[in-house]
């Protein structure tokens, strides 16, 4: 069984949205306390895109038990990795390896429990509840925007917390911000699959609000985003330096609009989603960049 089929099943082009919350976890405590727990970090990552991996081995197995999958035009950004369908593996591997991921990040999550205790306890619980039941409760409720938003805000969370053994308003606002720029990518990731999605007693956001409403109220995502980070700089939690998160506009304002234009055309609809894709993921390592250059710059004076 070719490695290619397992990295494809893992999504790896979508792991970079947790690692860039990792990350923001992390600069924000090495900016705030100049020090760095490296071996905290590398667990923390690696807990991080196990739990990560998890959701999406799972999603695949229950979406191809649903017959979900196999009714969708997949694309590089939608309708799964595509690898059940085709049979690139087994159901029951593609299930047993999301249940072992689940464990390993876990695993590693206890260890965390250990060492700082009943928050991260509760990080993990929501965690591991949440990641099961993803794909069979909570995007049926048209919940998934919501539990990606709170997981991207928990990983910048827990990633500063298991640094400093405190929590502090910059990892909340700045794991909200997060939170929400993969929430983006889901809604707009979800369009080409609303009518599979429907079929099979799903009702996502873009299925609650029908299309062109959901083409229409694309913006908000942004728009929450950018709103959060300048009201962190003006109140003084973020660094100046953060406002150059906001030289991806232009991006995401031609993505909104080709997203209206495009909405119900599937072949057209991809470099939609890549660019939506690119937006989440410049503007969430520019923010981690500011809190570095920031430090950076601070430590020259």
């Amino acid at each position: 069984m070719a490695l290619s089929s397992w990295l494809r099943a893992v999504r790896i082009r979508f792991l970079l949205a947790s690692v860039i919350s990792v990350f923001l976890g992390l600069a924000i405590s090495w900016w705030q306390n100049t020090v760095i727990n490296l071996e905290f970090a590398v667990l923390t990552l690696a807990g991080v895109v196990a739990l990560h991996a998890s959701v999406d081995l799972l999603n695949d197995y229950w979406d191809y038990k649903r017959n979900i999958d196999t009714q969708t035009n997949r694309t590089k950004f939608s309708g799964g990795t595509g690898v059940l369908p085709e049979g690139l593996l087994k159901p029951s591997e593609v299930y047993r390896a999301g249940v072992i991921m689940l464990i390993i990040g876990a695993l590693i999550g206890a260890y965390f429990v250990f060492e700082r205790g009943i928050t991260i306890a509760i990080i993990l619980g929501f965690a591991i509840i949440s990641i099961y039941f993803y794909s069979t409760r909570i995007v049926d409720s048209g919940l998934g925007e919501v539990f990606v938003a709170i997981k991207g805000a928990m990983i910048v969370l827990g990633a500063y917390f298991v640094q400093t053994a405190q929590i502090t308003t910059e990892p909340i606002l700045a794991g909200i911000v997060s939170g929400v720029l993969s929430s983006t990518v889901l809604f707009v990731n979800s369009f080409p699959d609303h009518d599979a999605d429907k079929s099979h007693g799903r009702k996502t956001l873009v299925i609650w609000l029908g299309k062109p409403k959901a083409a229409s109220s694309a913006w908000i995502f942004p728009t929450i985003s950018y709103a959060i980070i300048v009201i962190a700089v003006l109140l003084h939690f973020f660094p100046v330096v953060s406002l150059a998160t906001l030289s991806t506009i232009p991006m995401v304002a031609r993505s909104c609009k080709a997203l209206k234009q495009k909405f119900d055309q599937v072949n057209d609809f991809v470099p939609v989603m890549k660019d939506f894709v690119s937006y989440s993921r410049i503007t969430g390592a520019l923010l981690v960049v500011s809190f570095v250059v920031d430090y950076i710059i601070k430590a020259a004076k």
